[in-house]
């Protein structure tokens, strides 16, 4: 006799079902998040003259400098601070090679530092700077050309001292000293051979010609450090507040579609659309089958018949008043079933029913029956459990056990 094999079972139960659709669902999500702000969540410390720059060329160290001396300090990546005017001193550190710079639409107070380095960066780690070179003076004049045609760029011999309206200072600068000679702006800082700071006319716009003066390796020597500061402390009177631009360096804030709708104004809109998927999953999740197809209000058939009168005695409360009624149903029932004379009392009656359940072996008397549905029951169960025991009293005497 071969035994039947049980059945395996299923390793994916609702449970684990509705984890897996879960994790699905945060993964999914973290990963559109990524999408959206991967621009920003990556790291700025690269080599180059930038603000986030901690290399040899950059401008960290002067960011957290003026910070600590309580100057408020910021770095801006977007585009329109560099032609906004908000009265903060600007300044605007300019790459060998990047966007192009239109002077006339940069809104004063503002700081330009002309480039002077030419570096290489480490391939193992971006933010490092292999070592450095002067950058020729042709690239630089390029930059120059762009705030003033006429202006063209020097390099001399490193002063002993600088005469400034701030102060005397003797900065030391790496190679040689990097100066404008120039006709048109108007000198701020001037030294034997050219200008180390000017102003452009009719404006508040300044150009700085050697980054060592404010530059990460400028000031690591102190001389350097009390002039740039000084430097920034002067241009920034008015207004007392920095902006340091980075969109120069490509750092601008990326829009995306992903992240704009992620964002205010539109997260409430795409919160509301994902609920609404949420919904239609679920509806489509626990439905099974074809759908049903439209069917009559009222069904023909005795089936229908017996639902539908079932349904208004159900909604008019009067099932514990059934009992007498199918007490009565179920004696006709057996007059006819056992064939029984119309002729005997109530009394005759029961009393041959108990005599013949005695004969049949059966534990209760009908008249046990007869008297828990005389009258009306205490509840739809009781009615049921009742109505239950008649009928099953009624088979076993007309079919047998």
């Amino acid at each position: 006799m071969s035994e039947r094999l049980p059945s395996a079972s299923n390793p994916f139960s609702g449970r684990v079902v509705a984890i897996l659709m879960a994790v699905g669902v945060i993964s999914l999500a973290g990963v559109l998040i990524l999408m959206a702000w991967s621009p920003d969540l990556a790291s700025r410390d690269r080599a180059g003259p930038t603000p986030y720059s901690r290399s040899a060329t950059g401008y960290s160290g002067l960011v957290d400098m003026l910070d600590a001396r309580g100057l408020p300090t910021s770095v801006s990546r977007l585009e329109e601070t560099v032609s906004a005017r908000q009265g903060s001193l600007l300044i605007l550190t300019l790459p060998t090679n990047g966007r192009t710079l239109d002077i006339n639409e940069i809104a004063a107070p503002a700081l330009i530092v002309l480039p002077k380095w030419d570096y290489f960066t480490n391939p193992t780690k971006r933010s490092w700077e292999i070592y450095t070179e002067p950058e020729s003076v042709e690239m630089i004049d390029a930059s120059l050309g762009l705030i003033e045609e006429d202006a063209s760029l020097e390099r001399i011999d490193d002063p002993r001292q600088i005469e400034t309206p701030f102060g005397t200072f003797s900065p030391d600068f790496e190679d040689r000293l990097q100066v404008i000679q120039s006709d048109a702006l108007v000198p701020l800082i001037s030294v034997r051979g050219g200008d180390l700071v000017a102003r452009v006319p009719d404006t508040q716009i300044y150009v700085l010609s050697d980054p060592d003066l404010i530059n990460n390796f400028g000031l690591a020597r102190l001389e350097n450090a009390r002039a740039g500061i000084g430097l920034i402390e002067y241009l920034a009177d008015d207004s007392r507040t920095v902006v340091f631009d980075a969109t120069l360096h490509g750092f601008e804030r990326s829009t995306n579609l992903l992240k704009i709708l992620l964002d205010v104004p539109f997260i409430g809109a795409t919160l509301i659309a994902l609920a609404t998927i949420l919904l239609i999953g679920w509806a489509a999740a626990i439905r099974f089958g074809a759908p049903e197809r439209e069917t009559r209000a009222i069904s023909f058939g005795k089936q229908a018949l017996a639902d539908n009168s079932a349904g208004l005695i159900a909604m008019a409360r009067r099932e514990k008043r059934m009992a007498p009624g199918y007490l009565a149903l179920s004696r006709r029932a057996l007059s006819r079933e056992l064939g029984l004379p119309r002729t005997l009392s109530e009394e005759e009656y029961i009393a041959l029913l108990d005599r013949m359940g005695a004969q049949a072996g059966l534990d209760q008397s009908f008249s046990d029956h007869n008297q828990n549905l005389s009258h009306a029951a205490n509840s739809r169960d009781d009615l049921r459990q009742k109505a239950r025991a008649l009928w099953r009293w009624r088979k076993e005497m007309t079919h047998g056990n």
